[in-house]
């Protein structure tokens, strides 16, 4: 076979690879929105002043930014972050009586199967809950009103969509455990304080490799 000849398809084979590989080294950068939906009944506040209290924790949409560096081939460490998420706070018969903002780090190991044009992966990390500029309202407008943060373990399965040599879009769902102990005015609201968020968190992204 002449060298030009065998140089062409050489070429060609190259470029009926597929474009979107993980391999080692490689860094892949997310940008999105995911919306973060606590599971449905957050727990009892036991023995408040205000009686036995149950919790529900609204939803909440935010911009977020995930990257993922490749460790090895198809397997990556991913760090997720994204502007603040708020959620109202709301007491079951009530109505709201606080608001809180979060901010929730989360590093995952995830492995990507496949090297088609539809890749799914599957991940477990931990995640890191801070909770700020937490207000109390309604029934307890004017006292203090706090949160703990919260460490957790985080679940993550997704799929990737190939568009283009570098780019995916990518819809993936999170379950990460979040528990917090509330606070008014700096006592314990309650024998039994804590709100069990546990929220799910959905979404979509552009992802991009490089």
């Amino acid at each position: 076979m002449k060298t030009p000849l065998r140089a062409a398809i050489t070429l060609l084979a190259l470029a009926a690879a597929p474009a979107f590989a993980q391999s080692a080294g490689d860094w892949r950068i997310g940008i999105g929105a995911h919306t973060v939906a606590p599971k449905s009944g957050n727990g009892t506040l036991v023995a408040t002043p205000l009686g036995n209290l149950k919790m529900d924790v609204g939803n909440n949409t935010r911009p977020t930014v995930t990257a993922e560096y490749f460790l090895k081939d198809n397997l990556g460490l991913e760090m997720l972050a994204a502007l603040p998420f708020q959620h109202d706070i709301d007491v079951v018969g009530v109505g709201k009586v606080g608001s809180t903002k979060h901010l929730p780090p989360t590093v995952s190991l995830q492995y990507h199967f496949g090297q088609g044009k539809v890749r799914p992966f599957v991940g477990l990390g931990v995640n890191y809950t801070r909770f700020f500029s937490t207000k109390a309202e309604g029934p307890i407008a004017g006292a203090k009103l706090s949160l703990s943060d919260s460490w957790g373990l985080a679940g993550h399965v997704g799929v990737d969509f190939r568009v283009g040599d570098k780019g995916a879009i990518r819809v993936d769902y999170r379950k990460i455990d979040i528990d917090t102990k509330v606070k008014l005015n700096g006592a314990n609201l309650g024998t039994k304080n804590t709100v069990n968020i546990d929220p799910s968190v959905y979404g979509v992204a552009y992802v991009f490799s490089f």
